[in-house]
C-alpha cells in the first residue's frame, strides 16, 4: 500500500486545485489515500478565502469515486494553527498510524512520477537508519548532478519520512542551536558559510519565523542522518508569487519538472555525496553573496517592489 499523502492547505484555492490536479495525474494516485488538512483563518481578512477553499474541499470529498485517489479525507482545523504546528502534529500522528508519510504543501505542482519515486525511496531505504528523509525537489538545476544522491540537508518541498526518523525531530530550536554551537558545526550546517541556516534557526528562536523545516533540518544534521535527494526535480514550487507566508518573489528556486520516472536503487555506500555538497555550496555562494542580493534588490525596486 502506498504511503498516505498529507496535503496542507490554507487560503489559496487556485494553488490547491493545481496541486491536487498534478497529484491526480500520478501513476500511483488511484492506490493512494490522501488527507487534506485545511487550516483555519488567521484573521478576518482571510476568512472568505479560507471558506472558499473549504467549500471546494467539501465538494471534492463528496465527488470522490476512487477515480482519482483510493480515498480522500478532509481535516478542518477549528482555528488557525499555522503551517509549522499543522505539519508537526499531522506528521507525528500519521507516522504513528502508517509508519511513513508523504508531505505536500498546496503551492506545489508535482510530476506524474512523484508518488512512484517517493514510495520507491521510502521502501528501499525503510531499514537504513542513516537515511531519514526523502526530498523530490531540485532547484540548483545542474545537469551534472546524479539523478539521486545522499546529502546532509533536508529540503521541504515534496518530502517524506518514516516513524523511526521522525523520532529524531526536536521542536526546541534553542536546544538545537546550543548543540550546533557546542559541537562547532554551524559553518558546516551553513554549507561552509554560504547560506544562513543558523541565522534562520536563531530567527525561529526569536519568534521572527515559525519554521518547522529549519528544526527538522537541524535535528537530522545533529543526528548525522542523511537525506535522499534528486538531481532532476519532480516538484515545482509555485508559491513564489507573494501568495504564501514564507515565500516572496524571485527566481532563485525555480525548477523544471522532470517528466520521466527516476529509478531508486540503494546507494552502495551510505555516505554524503561530496560532489553534491560542493554543488550546493557553489549555488548558495553564488545566489547569496552580497552582490547577488544587492542586484536582486535593485531589480525588484525597478519593478516597483519595495520590500526590504
Amino acid at each position: 500500500m502506498p504511503a498516505p499523502i498529507l496535503v496542507f492547505a490554507y487560503n489559496r484555492l487556485e494553488h490547491l486545485k493545481r496541486c491536487l490536479d498534478s497529484l491526480q495525474r500520478n501513476t500511483l494516485a488511484k492506490e493512494s489515500d490522501i488527507f487534506i488538512i485545511s487550516d483555519g483563518a488567521k484573521n478576518p481578512a482571510a476568512e472568505e478565502s479560507v471558506q472558499k477553499v473549504r467549500v471546494f474541499l467539501t465538494s471534492y470529498e463528496q465527488q470522490h469515486d476512487r477515480k482519482s485517489f483510493n480515498s480522500v479525507t478532509i481535516i478542518e482545523r477549528g482555528k488557525n494553527w499555522g503551517l509549522a504546528d499543522n505539519i508537526i502534529e499531522a506528521v507525528t500522528r500519521f507516522v504513528e498510524d502508517f509508519d511513513r508519510v508523504i508531505v505536500v504543501e498546496d503551492d506545489l505542482v508535482v510530476s506524474p512520477y512523484f508518488l512512484q519515486f517517493m514510495n520507491d525511496a521510502l521502501e528501499v531505504y525503510k531499514d537504513e537508519t542513516r537515511v531519514g528523509h526523502i526530498q523530490a525537489c531540485d532547484f540548483i538545476n545542474n545537469p551534472d548532478m546524479p539523478k539521486t544522491f545522499l546529502i546532509k540537508w533536508t529540503g521541504s518541498w515534496g518530502w517524506g519520512t518514516w516513524k523511526r526518523a521522525w523520532q529524531h525531530f526536536n521542536p526546541n530550536g534553542q536546544q538545537l542551536l546550543q548543540q550546533l554551537e557546542e559541537k562547532r558545526l554551524t559553518k558546516q550546517f551553513d554549507f561552509n558559510g554560504k547560506y544562513g541556516f543558523t541565522r534562520m534557526l536563531r530567527r525561529q528562536i526569536a519568534g521572527l519565523n515559525n519554521s518547522w523545516a529549519i528544526r527538522w533540518n537541524a535535528s537530522l544534521f545533529l543526528a548525522d542522518i542523511l537525506s535522499l535527494n534528486v538531481g532532476r526535480s519532480l516538484v515545482q514550487n509555485e508559491g513564489f508569487d507573494n501568495s504564501g507566508t514564507n515565500c516572496g518573489g524571485g527566481n532563485l528556486y525555480n525548477s523544471n519538472l522532470w517528466m520521466q520516472p527516476i529509478p531508486v536503487t540503494k546507494e552502495p555506500i551510505i555516505e554524503e555525496n561530496s560532489f553534491a555538497r560542493h554543488q550546493f555550496e557553489r549555488y548558495y555562494g553564488h545566489t547569496n553573496s552580497f552582490w547577488a542580493k544587492a542586484w536582486r534588490r535593485i531589480k525588484r525596486t525597478l519593478k516597483g517592489d519595495f520590500r526590504s
